[in-house]
């Protein structure tokens, strides 16, 4: 797979399992990087932890690795996570605005469209789990 139709970054391996393997990832923003970031108080750095299907290889604890995904089930998931959400809101505020009610009801009622879709997401987790398969390479 090309370079540019996947998304990767640097972890580090913290356990592994016959069925998993974890990968610690420290997510920086983008001023976390800068020479002043401990004077600017902006940046913030945050480690994450994902479990992978262990594979074969000769994997260590301590090991820095390469995560990777591909691209399209990035941009699969902002679509999931951010779009989709946003459109349910949208629409159910320009529906329910319509109906002569309050704005108070027009909103309460489009945040729990968004849970209820939220919680759809949830009870799927399994299955789109499934679908967003990352692998590790060596770095």
């Amino acid at each position: 797979m090309r370079k540019d139709q996947e998304i990767s970054h640097e972890g580090r391996i913290i356990s592994i399992t016959p069925e998993f393997t974890t990968v610690e990832i420290l997510s920086e923003s983008a001023c976390a990087s800068c020479h002043a970031a401990s004077l600017c108080g902006m940046s913030e750095a945050k480690r994450k932890e994902i479990e992978l299907p262990t594979t074969l290889g000769d994997w260590e604890v301590g090991q820095t690795v390469l995560v990777n995904l591909k691209r399209s089930m990035g941009i699969k998931a902002v679509w999931l996570a951010y779009v989709l959400p946003l459109v349910v809101l949208v629409a159910c505020i320009i529906l329910l605005s319509g109906t002569g009610r309050g704005e108070l009801f027009t909103g309460l009622v489009s945040i729990a469209a968004v849970a209820v879709y939220y919680l759809i997401l949830f009870l799927f987790r399994d299955r789109l789990r499934n679908e967003y398969s990352f692998y590790i390479k060596k770095k």
